[in-house]
Parts: structure tokens; sequence; C-alpha cells
């Protein structure tokens, strides 16, 4: 992870590539990405589905344990909650998505995370809970 943010060139088939993903600050137990949206973002009504923002929650959430791992120690999602606040127009400036851990146990981690508009309002927020793989 720290790679891809020393080297933002870096091109790996990842979901962060494919939703245009940019890290924004990575620190111990703290990160956050930047996405742009766009028409292929688009639910059926117009505006941006849900799932761009329960994605980018899902990886600053998980990154942000991955944050305090040590190497060679994994984890994955065992829990997602999304509340939405506002909806995104396809057209809009990015959404910063910053996750920030809570609690990091030998066995379990949990994680809140916030979805910030360009102008600063909450668009969505969240909370996780991490397994992790030793």
């Amino acid at each position: 992870m720290r790679a891809w943010a020393a080297n933002p060139g870096l091109d790996h088939p990842s979901i962060g590539r494919l939703l245009g993903m940019r890290p924004v600050s990575i620190d111990e137990g703290s990160v956050s990405f930047a996405v742009t949206p766009k028409p292929d973002f688009a639910n059926p009504l117009g505006s941006v589905h849900g799932g761009i923002c329960a994605t980018l929650l899902d990886s600053v959430m998980g990154c942000a344990v991955h944050t305090t791992l040590p190497a060679g120690v994994g984890y994955t999602t065992l829990e997602l909650k999304v509340n939405y606040i506002r909806t995104v127009a396809v057209d809009a400036s990015d959404l910063t998505g910053v996750g920030t851990t809570i609690h990091v146990g030998r066995r379990t981690a949990t994680a809140e995370g916030k979805v910030f508009s360009a102008d600063g309002k909450l668009v969505a927020h969240g909370t996780t809970t991490c397994i992790i793989l030793r």
C-alpha cells in the first residue's frame, strides 16, 4: 500500500485501479483515498451508485487496519456497515474517504470511515470488522 502511494504510476489489477482511487494519506491506523465520480458509476436514477461509497469505505477502513499489522499478516472484511447521507452527482468533484482504526486485537480489528464531497459535506459513513489472518 505504501508502495502504491510512493509510486502512483504503479499499475496492477485492483479495485483501486478500476475505480481510479488515489492515495491521499497513509499513516499508521489512518488512511485516506480519493475517487472522482464518473458516468460509469451511475445507478438507474443517474446519481453515483451507493456501491462506490461502500467500496471506498471498505478500502480505507481495511487499509487503515492493514497499516497496523506486521509484514506478512493479512486481513479481510468480516462485516461492513454503511450509512448514506446524501446523493452524489456523476459529474461531482472528488470524493475523499477517510478510514481510522478503532481497535486492533490479535484476531479481529474494527475501524470507522467517512466519505466527504469536495466541499467537505459528509456523504456516507460506516464501520467494519476485519479478521486478522496470522
